[in-house]
């Protein structure tokens, strides 16, 4: 059933674009359009709003459960240090790598774009793209809310407060049916992201439709230097994801790259990291990933580890400076990928976070907001491949966390081996 989820995904999308393709060629007009593409959005929402639904009891659930069943403080500063640490070497690795290809592949060069007196709205929202609001917005005046609205910041900060908690005080007995509730629901809403999962083809099908129906395929060849360059890094990025697992994992790297491949498709064809997170969880702990770990630091990686998104960051920024002729020294640049560095990391709670953040820094480094609407023309085709690579990115930092995490466990037992008395020495005593 699992291997015919994959392929019905496939089929989906392959369908959405052959019918999306017949639907924009046969109506009248734009406006007829994007009302034949409203009908097949119905599905494709109605199958998100199932996934949202599941995303914030899921996270409190795994997270809280495996904080629970930490000894301490100890645990949890180790695991998220090494998160952030990854995370941190992840993001600006995929900024360079995204601003060297930028650099070497010139997707902006020769479209002679000219700027105008007057700033072209773009309709995104960068007002809320601040320090001082992020770092206020993590922490949530009510867990209702931050749920209602799917914040996982939000709700990762609470929960890893409530799993320390639980964890203190576990051996109260009074706790102990609380922390037995929490892990009961984690077995709850994995089965419960089995049956919305089944309508994964049916979500696929409705988005690519709706998108091809609007926008047509002519978009992939106005912009085919762009999609082509964005996706040749993005696979270069893959490649290097990939070595940096190979290199905690060895070649079990392979297993957990077939694994994930259905929740990886899944957010490709939707363009939505959220409707792969469900799966995701599921398949990580199928491949043997601690779930203390799984509920830690993939939500974590949410929040902080979009390898994709930076990507993207970097590449609309140079296509930009280069379709409107603006020369960008190379010391600029580096200080704007240390801008977008510290800039992205407030993306997970805006919409469309990854053009809001290059809508705000642009006119930092005196691109014209005109410039973003170029790129918002064909974001939906950019946001399939970096919404992917944020969850292959996010699958391999966890599963490397957590064998980095089992090989500390493993030397702390092989000690205690060592230091037990043996059998031989209790007898000898015994004679």
């Amino acid at each position: 059933m699992k291997n015919r989820l994959t392929l019905y995904i496939l089929i989906g999308m392959l369908l959405g674009v052959a019918v999306g393709y017949v639907c924009h060629r046969t109506a009248a007009n734009v406006e007829q359009a994007k009302v034949i593409a409203g009908y097949f959005s119905i599905v494709t929402d109605i199958f998100l709003r199932l996934v949202k639904m599941i995303i914030a009891p899921l996270v409190f659930a795994t997270l809280v459960s495996g904080l629970a069943g930490m000894e301490g403080t100890s645990d949890v500063r180790r695991i998220g240090l090494r998160s952030i640490a990854w995370f941190v070497c992840a993001s600006l690795f995929s900024l360079a790598l995204g601003l060297v290809l930028a650099n070497l592949l010139q997707p902006g060069a020769g479209l002679h774009m000219t700027q105008t007196s007057a700033d072209v709205a773009t309709g995104l929202n960068t007002s809320g793209l601040n320090f001082k609001d992020f770092v206020t917005h993590a922490f949530p005046t009510s867990l209702i809310d931050a749920m209602a609205r799917n914040d996982i910041l939000q709700i990762l900060v609470f929960s890893v407060m409530f799993g320390i908690v639980l964890s203190v005080i576990k051996s109260d007995a009074r706790v102990a049916p609380l922390i037995a509730g929490v892990e009961g629901l984690v077995p709850a809403m994995l089965k419960l992201t089995d049956y919305v999962m089944r309508l994964a083809p049916i979500g696929v099908f409705g988005a690519l439709a709706s998108a091809i129906t609007v926008h047509g395929l002519d978009v992939l060849t106005t912009y085919g230097k762009l999609v082509a360059s964005f996706y040749a890094g993005l696979a270069l990025l893959w490649a290097a994801l990939i070595l940096a697992g190979y290199a905690f994992l060895g070649k079990p790297i392979w297993t957990l790259l077939k694994s994930i491949r259905e929740p990886a498709m899944l957010a490709f064809s939707t363009a939505s990291s959220e409707a792969a997170y469900p799966r995701l969880t599921e398949k990580l702990e199928e491949f043997g990933v601690d779930k203390k770990v799984v509920g830690f630091t993939l939500p974590l990686g949410y929040a902080f580890n979009l390898d994709g998104s930076m990507m993207y960051q970097a590449f609309a920024t140079i296509f930009i400076a280069q379709a409107f002729g603006i020369d960008m020294p190379i010391g600029t640049q580096i200080v704007m990928l240390l801008v977008l560095m510290l800039s992205s990391k407030g993306m997970a709670g805006v919409a469309r976070g990854s053009v809001v953040v290059v809508a705000a820094v642009a006119p930092m480094f005196h691109l014209p907001p005109s410039g973003v609407v170029l790129v918002l023309a064909i974001d939906q085709i950019l946001d399939m491949g970096r919404t992917a690579t944020n969850v292959i990115g996010n699958s391999i930092a966890t599963a490397a966390i957590a064998k980095w995490e089992g090989k500390r466990v493993a030397r702390q037992e092989r000690r205690a081996a060592m230091s037990a008395p043996s059998f031989g020495q209790f007898e000898g005593e015994t004679k």
